[in-house]
């Protein structure tokens, strides 16, 4: 944990963050997330602020939390995956508690006053960068005409 934050100091709007353990929380309600594996999510964490949760079973994924309704705004590279919930799909994220135990979640960065979130366009540009990949700016969001 980064220290900004503790529990007797949390932001009320961050009440999607259980008081212990952890929780599956719906994306696309307090925040999307983008999810990312392996050396590049270290990386791409090491280039932006914001909260990251990371999982430590399974495929060790990480998360990147966002602005809630802002995963859409981009395609995203392989290797990362944006969650959200609409058009008859749901995507949930584990998120920990900010103390105590919550094996197998943990935060590699904490929201802070400073940053609540992951800026979509910077995480995006880290992942771009370190795959090599440069896709369209972004994709129009549903119902909006191409200009």
């Amino acid at each position: 944990m980064n220290g900004e934050t503790t529990t007797e100091s949390v932001n009320p709007a961050w009440n999607w963050i259980p008081r212990t353990g952890h929780s599956l929380r719906l994306a696309g309600v307090h925040f999307d997330a983008v999810r990312v594996a392996g050396q590049l999510a270290e990386e791409a964490a090491r280039e932006t602020d914001g909260p990251v949760v990371h999982e430590s079973v399974g495929e060790r994924y990480t998360y990147f939390l966002l602005p809630p309704g802002t995963v859409r705004s981009h395609r995203w590279p392989p290797g990362a995956r944006g969650l959200t919930s609409g058009d008859r799909c749901a995507a949930y994220v584990g998120i920990p508690a900010l103390r105590g135990g919550t094996w197998p979640l943990s935060w590699v960065r904490t929201p802070t006053e400073r940053a609540p979130f992951v800026d979509p366009a910077a995480l995006h540009a880290a992942l771009c960068r370190l795959t090599g990949w440069y896709p369209c700016p972004a994709v129009p969001a549903p119902g909006e005409e191409s200009r």
